[in-house]
């Protein structure tokens, strides 16, 4: 277990320390926090639960802790919600490699696994896969033909990388993920409307210090690679096509659909269950909302929703009455704005 005073957390990640040392063992939330346990305070609206809570120490904003209970112990600083998680990766370090390969796993005489990488349970290495040092694969992945893995990736269980994948350093991929597969790329001749498969020869490149959330699905790109830039959040059920780009340090939350060759920018947050049509760009520092339908360019950053307020069904139903006239109602009201303006 790990245990740190908070003088020590103090040293490695800063802010101010305010009321008594002592020793912290975890994490935990306001309500459930005990005497050897810290938790903190980022959305004001729980400040009243300061006074109740048994945590050890709270951290706060720095500026905001007068009128705060004078028995407490607080850390400061200027993004609670920051450092909080910064005390969680203190107290829960990613597990270290332990450097050995199970007998059930397949490894391709020509792939290059250093002694430092850890290969679990029934784990697939293809022909030509080059492993950085501590890599984590673990039970039942699949690594395909020519993937090349940098330092410290982490691969969680049913994991299949697809040929020519390429991963920067300390990524993560969360199980059950697909990174590579052949993109929706098909041509239909218009005579007999037959659809033929296009081959998608491109790969995937994902930057260092992205992690990718479970049931995930990146495609490969037609010719050229479908990018994931370093420092980016895809959660758990997303869905990105051939030919995307996507920017530095983006997050995209669950159930996101991005049509093929989307270029979405550095620093954006895509809201879940967000869809985008192909062969559009967003600008960098966007915002979508989650449930958002995204059918063109965006050149400028900003906020940008379309869903309609939550209401109930009887309303819903009134307006979509309404909603099916709206075309009607328009050439109505062009005849009387024309007869206005005559009569004037």
């Amino acid at each position: 277990m790990q245990k740190y005073t908070l003088s020590e957390i103090v040293h490695h990640l800063g802010g101010k320390l305010v009321g008594n040392d002592k020793t912290i063992t975890s994490v935990k939330s306001l309500e459930d926090a005990n005497d050897e346990q810290i938790t903190f305070l980022s959305n004001p609206k729980y400040r009243s639960k300061i006074n109740e809570t048994n945590a050890g120490a709270i951290i706060v904003k720095d500026g905001t802790q007068q009128g705060l209970p004078e028995n407490k112990s607080y850390l400061l600083c200027d993004d609670p919600y920051l450092y909080f998680a910064k005390v969680m990766r203190l107290f829960n370090p990613m597990p270290k490699t332990i450097g050995q390969i199970h007998p059930s796993a397949v490894i391709h005489p020509s792939a290059k696994v250093p002694e430092s990488c850890e290969i679990s349970a029934n784990v697939v290495i293809c022909a030509d896969v080059s492993l950085g040092e501590n890599c984590r694969i673990l039970a039942g992945s699949v690594i395909g033909t020519a993937c090349v893995l940098d330092d410290d990736c982490v691969i969680y269980p049913n994991t299949v990388l697809y040929p020519k994948t390429v991963l920067g350093k300390r990524v993560v991929i969360h199980a059950c993920c697909t990174i590579g597969a052949d993109g929706f790329g098909n041509a239909r001749d218009m005579k007999t409307l037959e659809w033929h498969k296009i081959p998608q020869v491109g790969g995937v490149v994902i930057g260092s210090d992205s992690e990718i959330g479970a049931h995930t699905t990146i495609d490969r790109g037609t010719l050229s690679d479908t990018v994931v830039g370093e420092g980016c959040r895809i959660d758990n059920q997303v869905q990105i096509g051939h030919n995307c780009k996507i920017g530095k340090h983006t997050a995209i939350a669950a159930c996101a659909g991005i049509s093929g060759s989307v270029n979405i920018g550095d620093y954006c947050i895509i809201g879940g269950a967000a869809m985008f049509v192909g062969h559009i760009e967003i600008a960098d520092g966007t915002i979508i909302g989650g449930g958002t339908a995204v059918t063109r360019s965006i050149k400028e950053a900003g906020y940008y929703a379309t869903c309609f307020p939550l209401q109930t069904k009887k309303d819903w139903s009134k307006n979509a009455v309404h909603i099916r006239h709206l075309d009607d109602i328009y050439h109505r009201l062009k005849v009387l704005e024309k007869k206005l303006s005559q009569s004037s």
